[in-house]
């Protein structure tokens, strides 16, 4: 305890101002006058609230009285009922416009703010909250889009989430107590399908004396993979031992550099070892060091969209280009899955399943509103993650999404693959919130010269990234690259990999095979 206390006595002889814009009220104080706020004007709305309390709620000012509204989804399991309320929500509010997130979430776009309170009070009436989805907060807990439905699923996630979500969501006490943002994930499938070790906090499925549990991993966050913390957890102790770790965060974490003011840098001032010894006098849990991680598969989607799961049942993805999706298409969608008893699951790649009966997967196939996405049920598009961009992002650098789905559109018609996985992951700028740093090819936006010397929209261009069995940061390949050049240039590395791989060899493992061997020479030679 005595490392941490010294740490943090170090780092916060200053605060930023953002710790200084918390001391000024409470978040509850603004969310309980949002009506008369709404009412009064936005030319009445405060800087403190529209920059940092209305995001408390996961209200985010975009300018000129516009707003966008990010939805907590636990887990990405979205009921019908949920889906045609958004989806009408988004037709009478938003332009008709949805992004689907990585964090498994919805996110609403053009919302006026006089109509925020309305909006809110229409989630409301389906269990849809907006608390906590922005700045320091616990922002949506992830897991499996097959949580307790997949073969391989051995511990059922969406309970162990609800308690951990009884500790912290719409509680006065834990609302923007943080010094940053806290993202966790948990685990209880052998397949990675979300990003398990990019998470603050991760509880992955491991086995000690045939006893089925988590090994916990801490302080992964954009560019850096969490930690091995050496510890095995059992699932009654899972809320305990989350409880010390946001503890220890909230008493102990730097307030002075918000670029160095998440968990990983409290832990890399202490060291793993010190800061799992203070976990293990914290908590009320009893634990034990690590057991067998049980990560054996590498998760992949069937070239027909369909997912085979337990009980007789199946999902059916719907590819969703960059996660630009409409309401009125959430409705229609909604409509169907009713109609078969079907359930919806978000996925953190920006897309959804329909989960269903086996024998009702055709039934869904031969509605208008799958016909209209099947197009994009190929390696380029199944696989994809494309960040906001220029077009409502004061931090990207090139548009993106647009981008990601022309290079996708190039790709296909030039180097089609089948029973391929290809993960293409766009973010349009440093801040990686398209977390390009694990994919098989990521893309920063940056600015280029073109080949007369103008500066264009431009991608830095990464290969390698792990996110299956293991988690490993991609490598740089090309740096500056203007977008017009960078797509020739993946449709050679595309090509090589069509070549060159084995059987249907994701492109994950033929890196592990092949180009992880070469120097970035002898790949682009």
């Amino acid at each position: 305890m005595k490392k941490l206390h010294d740490a943090f006595n170090a780092r916060n002889k200053k605060q930023n101002k953002i710790e200084k814009i918390k001391e000024l009220k409470t978040p509850m104080s603004v969310y309980e006058n949002l009506q008369t706020l709404c009412a009064s004007g936005y030319e009445n709305l405060s800087g403190e609230d529209s920059k940092y309390f209305l995001k408390c709620f996961g209200l985010f000012d975009k300018g000129e009285g516009e707003f966008m509204m990010r939805l907590r989804i636990p887990a990405g399991q979205l009921s019908n009922s949920q889906a045609s309320v958004i989806g009408n929500i988004s037709q009478k509010y938003g332009n008709d416009y949805i992004d689907i997130t990585t964090r498994q979430q919805i996110e609403l776009r053009y919302i006026k703010f006089e109509n925020l309170h309305t909006v809110l009070t229409e989630l409301d009436s389906v269990g849809i909250s907006t608390f906590q989805t922005g700045v320091d907060n616990f922002r949506n807990i992830v897991t499996s889009s097959f949580d307790g439905l997949s073969e391989d699923s051995l511990i059922e996630c969406m309970p162990i989430i609800e308690e951990l979500q009884s500790i912290f969501l719409q509680k006065e006490e834990w609302n923007s107590v943080l010094p940053r943002k806290f993202n966790t994930g948990i685990l209880g499938t052998t397949t990675n399908d979300c990003n398990i070790f990019g998470h603050d906090c991760c509880f992955i499925a491991a086995k000690k004396a045939e006893v089925l549990g988590f090994n916990l991993y801490l302080g992964g966050r954009v560019g850096m993979q969490a930690q091995d913390t050496n510890l095995f957890v059992k699932p009654e102790a899972v809320k305990e031992v989350f409880l010390s770790v946001i503890n220890l965060f909230k008493e102990f974490g730097f307030r002075d550099n918000r670029n160095k003011n998440r968990l990983r840098f409290l832990i890399d001032a202490v060291g793993m070892e010190s800061f799992r010894e203070t976990i293990i006098q914290t908590t009320k849990a009893k634990l034990e060091d690590a057991g067998e991680l049980l990560l054996d598969k590498e998760h992949s989607i069937a070239q027909n969209g369909v997912t085979k799961l337990i009980d007789n049942k199946s999902a059916l993805l719907f590819s969703i280009p960059s996660g630009v999706f409409s309401g009125s298409d959430l409705i229609e969608v909604a409509n169907h899955s009713e109609d078969i008893g079907g359930m919806i699951r978000l996925s953190i790649e920006q897309s959804f399943h329909i989960v269903c009966e086996d024998t009702l997967i055709e039934s869904i196939k031969d509605t208008e509103i799958y016909k209209k996405y099947a197009k994009f049920q190929n390696p380029y598009f199944v696989h994809q993650i494309a960040c906001a961009g220029t077009a409502t992002c004061a931090f990207g650098v090139i548009p993106n999404k647009p981008d990601a789905i022309e290079m996708a559109e190039y790709l296909q018609q030039e180097v089609p693959l089948e029973d391929a996985k290809v993960r293409m992951y766009w973010s349009a700028c440093p801040k990686g919130c398209g977390i390009h740093g694990i994919a098989d090819i990521g893309f920063e936006g940056c600015k280029a010269k073109d080949e007369n010397g103008e500066t264009c929209y431009g991608v830095h261009i990464l290969l390698g990234g792990k996110a299956s069995l293991k988690a490993q940061e991609a490598r740089v390949l090309y740096k500056s690259v203007p977008l017009e050049k960078a797509k020739y240039l993946v449709k050679n590395l595309m090509l090589k990999y069509k070549n060159e791989r084995i059987d249907n060899e994701s492109f994950e493992a033929y890196d592990s095979r092949v180009l992880s061997h070469l120097s970035v020479e002898e790949i682009v030679a």
